[in-house]
C-alpha cells in the first residue's frame, strides 16, 4: 500500500474520532467527563491537522478555493438571521 493510500485512510480515521470527541464531549453530563472528551477532542484535531498539512505540502489533498458568490450568499443567508 502506497504512502498516501494510508494517510488518507488515516485521516479518515482521525476524522471519525474527532466526530465521536464532540459528541461525546456535547453530551457529556458532568463537568469531568466534558473535559476528558474536550481534551481528547482538541490532542485528535491537532493529529489531523498535521496529516492534512502533510498531506496537502505533498499534494495529495487538493483544494479548491469557494466561489466569491457562493461564499456572498452564504454570508447574507447568516447574518440575516434566517437558517
Amino acid at each position: 500500500m502506497e504512502d498516501r493510500d494510508l494517510m488518507e485512510k488515516e485521516l479518515l480515521i482521525i476524522k471519525g474520532v474527532c466526530d465521536l470527541y464532540m459528541h461525546g464531549a456535547i453530551e457529556s453530563t458532568t463537568a469531568e467527563v466534558h473535559t476528558a472528551f474536550k481534551d481528547a477532542l482538541n490532542t485528535s484535531l491537532d493529529i489531523q491537522n498535521k496529516l492534512y498539512n502533510l498531506m496537502s505540502e505533498k499534494g495529495w489533498y487538493k483544494t479548491c478555493p469557494a466561489e466569491q458568490p457562493k461564499i456572498d450568499a452564504a454570508k447574507q443567508k447568516y447574518s440575516s438571521g434566517c437558517c
